[in-house]
């Protein structure tokens, strides 16, 4: 044997011990192994990448999972795809554009009509730093997906999450949240320079504080909502960052990015966790980086701030204030 190979066994244990160091570093898997028969969980964006995932190992654990989807033909395989998996046959495939406002009502009246009861909505569809696009109605398409929609679909869907109760509310940010700042004065990019690395993080600290909000508004109800970093996970969310098709990361950074970068399923673990774990009932209004709460960005705790952006946020969708946790909406402009 060449004196300069090394032995077979001491290969593997090398490799085995660099993929406990990156699960490591990644976060791990889902400590909980709760189960949720019957309850039903929409989960958006689950197409592909983190929310294909979270729905799977949702599936996995017995629940009826509907994927919220804006590609109806890869959302229809995303579903076969975790049937087949799982042999779960309750998991279908339904139209949500989030980028438009007239998708989301449509969506979410389908909900109300059709299922009985809703036990846990996974936000999770995002864009990231893509051009400066807007949405069919008018907003800055980052803001407008990741959170104008969203906080759209939460609200009408919030009377069937309080009637079956307790149920759970789970909200995508990023760690970018930290870097973010809400221009009330422009949070639609229409006076500025566009920014998409700007826009992305005012999106995401967005979400915070939607979160922080919301749980306020929710308390007694038996509605949690909480957020969380998934971690940077490899997926099509990056492909407007050049990230995977720039030389110099995939030659210079590729070590990096392997051992800092998670795969889809264990990107997935945290909304799981936050879905399904006994230990978090009642706990509302944190934000989780990865399976472990932290305090956020100081902007994303500032009360205030998340009551104005509330504000802000029903007249742009249409929604009447009210002071408590139910909100009406008032009809669309003909």
């Amino acid at each position: 044997m060449n004196r300069y190979l090394l032995p077979l066994s001491v290969l593997g244990t090398v490799a085995g011990s660099a993929v406990l160091l990156k699960d490591y570093v990644a976060g791990g898997a889902c400590p909980s192994k709760a189960t949720i028969p019957r309850k039903t969980v929409i989960v958006t964006g689950a197409n592909t990448g983190i929310g294909k995932q979270t729905a799977l190992e949702l599936a996995k654990r017995g629940g009826n999972i509907i994927l919220a989807c804006r590609d109806m033909e890869k959302c229809e395989a995303a579903a076969k795809d975790i049937r087949r998996e799982t042999l779960n046959h309750h998991v279908n495939a339904r139209h949500l554009d989030l980028a438009s406002l007239k998708s989301i009502r449509e969506f979410a009246a389908k909900i109300i009509e059709e299922e009985d009861q809703l036990h846990v909505l996974v936000n999770n569809a995002a864009v990231m730093r893509c051009p400066h696009w807007t949405t069919e109605d008018g907003f800055e398409m980052q803001f407008g997906v990741n959170y104008m929609g969203h906080f759209l679909l939460t609200n009408l869907l919030l009377d069937k999450l309080k009637a079956s109760a307790p149920s759970r509310i789970i909200n995508l940010s990023s760690l970018a949240h930290v870097a973010g700042h809400i221009d009330f004065d422009d949070l639609n990019w229409e006076k500025r320079k566009y920014d998409t690395k700007a826009a992305y993080c005012q999106s995401k600290l967005a979400i915070v504080l939607f979160t922080k909000e919301l749980s306020r508004q929710l308390q007694g109800t038996g509605v949690t909502v909480n957020a969380l970093h998934p971690g940077v996970a490899r997926t099509e969310l990056g492909r407007h960052t050049g990230m995977h098709s720039s030389t110099f990361s995939s030659f210079m950074l590729g070590p990096i990015f392997w051992l800092l970068v998670k795969s889809p399923q264990l990107a997935a673990q945290p909304s799981t966790y936050l879905a399904v774990a006994e230990e978090l009932e009642g706990v509302s209004g944190k934000y989780f980086d990865g399976l472990k709460e932290k305090a956020p960005a100081p902007e994303a705790e500032d009360e205030e701030v998340a009551r104005r952006l509330w504000a802000e946020s029903a007249h742009l969708v249409g929604l009447e204030m009210s002071q408590g946790p139910s909100v009406k909406v008032q009809p669309l402009p003909k």
